[in-house]
């Protein structure tokens, strides 16, 4: 046996070694391995150890079945109203039957954001550019429905759609800036006008309570006053009452007149007196020299 004979039986040796150590697969979780026979369909390889029986089966496909997220690149929709916008989202799907995956499809994830970015078309072309920004719930939810219809078709499913960015011409967007901030510079008045319509009711309502309270206060000053003007009138009659009485007690008594007429002649005598302290011109009816005649015209006559 020659050199050449050994290499061909090497070569032979590795080929069979290498086959062998290929058939044997461990299968990590969530993940699933196509094998396929003689070029046909075989079996789908779930999690754990699998031995391939060499040189007539191999693993053809590979799948995750894990969720992934796949990005749909940006594209140019046309709205209602004929505004070109740039939308572009994320999809979040995941295998659930690695079989269709694999041979209803040549490549799903590609498949899935054609199909994404044509019903997205679809979908801003009938709404308009201000709902564009507010329907984005609807977007995401009508573009599930779309991918779920062939999704089971491609052994895949579609979780949700979540649109990234929503993006107008540089011309719309200043008009829509502007717009913005002409609906702020209205707010912004009309709250202040707001402002001082509430602060303008807030001083009338104080100054009507304050005018009430004035009111209110000089009333019931006044009751108090007229209370007490009242009471005071009361206490003086009761007093005079009450000194009247006494006095017609000592007048009935024994020499009371006498003593009444005597302090009345006092009084009188007094007041006179003052009268000439004031340099005062009285004139008398009588002669000052005779004072009992004096004293019986003023209706007081002292006893003998």
């Amino acid at each position: 046996m020659n050199y050449f004979d050994f290499a061909v039986w090497g070569i032979l040796l590795f080929v069979l070694v290498s086959k062998l150590v290929r058939s044997i697969r461990i299968v990590p979780t969530k993940s699933a391995y196509i094998v396929e026979r003689l070029g046909r369909y075989s079996r789908t390889l779930g999690p754990g150890f699998h031995l391939l029986v060499p040189f007539f089966e191999n693993v053809a496909f590979i799948q995750d079945l894990k969720e992934e997220t796949i990005n749909v690149p940006p594209q140019e929709c046309f709205t209602t109203d004929n505004v070109k916008v740039e939308v572009d989202g994320v999809i979040y799907i995941s295998v659930v039957d690695p079989v269709k995956a694999s041979f209803g499809v040549t490549d799903y994830r590609y498949a899935a954001i054609q199909l994404a970015q044509t019903a997205v078309r679809s979908i801003i072309g009938t709404l308009e550019l201000d709902k564009t920004f507010e329907e984005r719930d609807l977007i995401s939810t009508k573009l599930v429905e779309v991918l779920n219809d062939v999704g089971m078709t491609w052994g895949i499913n579609v979780h949700r759609y979540e649109v990234k960015n929503i993006v107008p011409p540089a011309s719309v967007k200043n008009a829509m800036e502007q717009q913005m901030r002409a609906e702020r510079d209205r707010r912004a008045l009309l709250a202040t006008s707001e402002g001082d319509k509430q602060s303008r009711i807030n001083n009338s309502e104080g100054l009507k309570s304050e005018a009430v309270n004035k009111s209110e206060g000089e009333m019931q000053k006044r009751i108090n006053e007229a209370e007490g003007r009242a009471r005071e009138i009361e206490s003086i009659a009761g007093a005079t009452a009450e000194a009247i009485e006494k006095m017609a007690a000592v007048i009935t008594q024994e020499g009371g007149a006498e003593a009444v007429q005597l302090r009345l002649a006092q009084q009188y005598l007094h007041q006179l007196g003052a009268l000439g302290k004031a340099n005062t011109s009285v004139l008398f009816s009588a002669d000052l020299t005779r004072l009992d005649d004096l004293l019986d015209n003023a209706g007081l006559k002292l006893k003998e």
